[in-house]
């Protein structure tokens, strides 16, 4: 069952004024990956065909994904009341695809495979956590609080599941970091690049990745903090069965933490880069 409905939105209190524009282009980019849900409920059927406890939490996860983007996209058109979230997601749909038709988990294991989806469910709430403690524009506030406290669940949905999995397949620890890290790094390839290409480009304009993980990036990371860092290093440190607490998980985040603020100041001058060079004098000369 959904633990909240879109009508439980306040969306009469919608303050246009209370808008900050860098947000807008995050919000339609990840309307357009929530929405898309349904093709990893297919996927991870597959690879957990016979598992039916398990697919019934799929198909449940997937619904409240396509709702968090049913949301996002909602609001997205009310900041942008030009954008058609509708045409974004089918132009999405028909560029960014995964293999539904995998009989078997890419990450080796189905260990594995939920390990995996516990880091994803880490991004996810400390993201929507980080923008719903940013933005003073009230529905959206309310929009992210919802989808973090959701996103949390799944992360503990994923967790039960793999503690399941790990008492019979005996995944090593080596082997769990790695699958965790090789899933965090995956957290630029073209699923969101693409997703912020369709939501804030237009048709004819040529996808480039770098220029629009960029856009992404740049803009994203500039709404964590470390708190943000922090609470995301121990459900990581968790997953890997280390303690999600103590001295080894704090200096985690202190270092993620000081990572995050190089790659958040490199992307910040691709931007300013870009900008500059597109700026209409520029063009001119």
């Amino acid at each position: 069952m959904k633990h909240w409905t879109l009508d439980q939105v306040a969306w009469d209190k919608f303050d246009p004024s209370k808008v900050d524009p860098e947000i807008v282009p995050l919000v339609k980019a990840a309307a357009l990956v929530e929405k898309n849900g349904v093709d990893y409920a297919v996927y991870l059927n597959n690879v957990f065909v016979g598992d039916p406890d398990f697919s019934q939490a799929a198909d449940n996860w997937a619904v409240e994904e396509v709702q968090h983007g049913d949301a996002l996209g909602r609001w997205g058109e009310m900041a942008d009341p030009g954008w058609s979230f509708d045409d974004a997601f089918d132009r999405y749909r028909v560029g960014y695809k995964i293999d539904v038709k995998a009989d078997a988990s890419i990450r080796g294991s189905r260990t594995g495979e939920l390990i995996a989806r516990c880091m994803v469910e880490t991004g996810t709430s400390s993201y929507y956590t980080a923008l719903g403690d940013s933005t003073e524009e009230p529905v959206l506030k309310q929009v992210c609080r919802l989808i973090a406290a959701d996103e949390y669940r799944h992360f503990k949905l994923f967790y039960d599941h793999m503690k399941r999995y790990l008492a019979r397949e005996k995944l090593s620890f080596p082997k769990r970091l790695r699958v965790a890290a090789g899933r965090i790094g995956e957290s630029e390839d073209d699923e969101l690049a693409f997703a912020y290409h369709c939501g804030n480009e237009s048709a004819d304009t040529p996808y480039s990745h770098d220029r629009c993980i960029t856009g992404y990036m740049g803009r994203a990371m500039s709404f964590y903090r470390f708190r943000h860092i922090e609470r995301g290093m121990g459900m990581v440190f968790k997953s890997i069965g280390l303690e999600p607490r103590g001295r080894m998980s704090d200096l985690a985040a202190k270092g993620a933490w000081k990572l995050l603020q190089w790659r958040r100041e490199k992307y910040r001058q691709a931007l300013t880069r870009a900008a500059n060079e597109n700026a209409p004098g520029r063009a001119a000369a």
